[in-house]
């Protein structure tokens, strides 16, 4: 069992002082989401929010409205 939950670790990195980037994007991925998950992710200071199944297109969507013009490096990066 992990020490922290996405919301722990979420409302952590938020409060953190020694973060050297504060422009880090946390986007919650669930595959039990239920009515309020995603205003309790937004709540403890998550960027948004992604359902499974995932839908490439709804993935898409939100990778580019966070990461915009950045999106290449960011995929190049992850691959």
């Amino acid at each position: 069992m992990p020490e922290m939950d996405g919301y722990d670790a979420t409302q952590a990195i938020r409060a953190s002082k020694t973060i050297s980037n504060p422009r880090i994007y946390i986007i919650a991925m669930t595959a039990s989401a239920m009515k309020g998950d995603k205003e309790k992710c937004l709540s403890v200071g998550m960027n948004d929010y992604v359902s499974k199944p995932v839908e490439p297109k709804a993935l898409e969507k939100i990778l580019n409205k966070w990461f915009g013009d950045e999106i290449e490096n960011v995929l190049s990066v992850t691959a």
